[in-house]
This record gives structure tokens, C-alpha cells and sequence, in this order.
């Protein structure tokens, strides 16, 4: 139950992104340093189904993701693709450690985001500490998605895969049923895209969901669009119980 949990504090919102506001004081006993105006990036707005940047483009520049939802991916010779990383609001992408971005960025739903150059925030130690911490729980998910990828069922990533959109459920601290234990989730994903993130065929996760259908866990309305009956009996097929 713990991954869930990891994986939603990763996607949590970050307050005060929007220029001219000021950086909220979380850190009591801290000296915040306001940052300049140059570090402060600009706001790029996006549409669905956009690429914001492709695997061998120069990476020039970092992203804060204020709202929306964005895949990275990866592309073998062959065609095949992987989606690496899920980016919710508050989370950080486009880094690399070599001049060229290492993966692809497309955005799953319009939104914006906060652009900073890269070599802006080589020379700000204050820019750098705040993004990294932003990071951090950003690889532990990917820790996650490892285990997930390498070790669970097919039906297990489904049920993990549908957990993820269940807010305040599934993980650490998790208050457990309390009155209506079902929810209507929206994936956000395509039936393609969960398959290349769960690293499965698409026949195999409609397999996955129809399997659930019939054993009365979820209901499908539409392709994106799920009510899960019982979220417990959800949790409990992910592998981690």
C-alpha cells in the first residue's frame, strides 16, 4: 500500500508557482532567499496530445508541471514504446544528465507549466535545492514502477495502475472504508498509453479490466472514465498485501 502513497505525494500540487507570488515560508527557522526574476521561468500554456520536447532534442530547458498531465516515453528502433514516467501537477521533468533529453514529453491533458532554463538553474543553488526536492518523490515512484514492471501480474499492474487515480487511498495512512467505499475515477490514459506505461499489450489490459468487470469490482462507463465498486478489493490486487 505504501507505492500508492509515494506515487500520489509525487503528483501533489505545488502552491505558488504563478510569477510575482512569493515563495510560501514552509521551513520553519529558514531563511527563504527570494528568487530573481530570470529564475522565476515563464509560464508556457499547452493543449492535449502535444510534444513539449523529443528524445535527442537539445535539453535546454526544465519544467515544473502546474496543471495537467504529461508522459515520458522512450521509443525503440523497432517502434516500440514505453512510457517511463506519469507527470501530475508539482512534478518536475525534462532533466538529463547528458545535453540531449533522454526520453519524450507529451502532454495527456492541456495544462501549463513553468519554464526554466537550464543553464539559469546551473548558476542558482536556490532554484536547484527547490526543484530537487521535488525530485526526490519523484524517484521513489519510479522505484516503484521498477518493482511494478519487473515482478507484478498482469492483472496486479491494472489494479495498481487504477489505484494511482484514487486519491487518499491504498497507501501509508491510508483511513481505510468509511461509508461509500466506491469511487468514479478518470484514467486519463488511453487503453495504448496504460498498456505501453504497464508495459503489457492492449489486449492484455482489456483483458485485465474485463476481468474485474466480471467479478463486479468496476464498472466502465467509458474507456477513460471507471467506477470502482470497492476500492478495497481494488488495493488488495496490487500485489502489495
Amino acid at each position: 500500500m505504501k507505492s500508492q502513497t509515494v506515487q500520489r505525494a509525487a503528483v501533489q500540487r505545488i502552491p505558488s508557482l504563478h510569477r510575482h507570488e512569493p515563495a510560501p515560508q514552509v521551513v520553519r527557522g529558514a531563511t527563504v532567499v527570494p528568487l530573481r526574476l530570470e529564475e522565476e521561468g515563464h509560464q508556457q500554456r499547452f493543449g492535449q496530445h502535444v510534444h513539449l520536447f523529443r528524445e535527442g532534442d537539445d535539453a535546454t530547458r526544465i519544467y515544473e508541471l502546474v496543471d495537467g498531465a504529461v508522459m515520458l516515453y522512450k521509443l525503440l528502433p523497432d517502434g516500440r514504446r514505453q512510457v517511463v514516467e506519469l507527470i501530475g501537477p508539482g512534478n518536475v521533468f525534462g532533466i538529463s544528465a547528458i545535453p540531449v533529453y533522454e526520453c519524450s514529453a507529451e502532454t495527456l491533458a492541456s495544462g501549463q507549466a513553468i519554464v526554466h532554463d537550464r543553464a539559469v538553474i546551473e548558476r542558482s543553488p536556490e532554484l536547484f535545492r527547490r526543484l530537487s526536492t521535488h525530485l526526490q518523490a519523484q524517484f521513489c515512484a519510479m522505484h516503484e514502477h521498477a518493482v511494478l514492471l519487473g515482478r507484478k501480474s498482469a492483472l496486479e499492474r491494472v489494479a495498481s495502475f487504477i489505484m494511482q487515480c484514487v486519491p487518499g487511498r491504498g497507501g501509508y495512512g491510508c483511513p481505510g472504508p468509511s461509508g461509500d467505499n466506491s469511487i468514479n475515477v478518470r484514467l486519463g490514459m488511453t487503453r495504448q498509453e496504460i498498456a505501453d506505461y504497464l508495459g503489457l499489450t492492449i489486449e492484455t489490459v482489456s483483458r485485465a479490466f474485463s476481468k474485474l468487470r466480471r467479478r463486479g469490482i468496476v464498472t466502465i462507463d467509458r474507456q477513460e472514465q471507471v467506477l470502482v465498486k470497492d476500492i478495497c478489493r481494488v488495493c488488495k490486487l496490487t500485489g502489495t498485501h
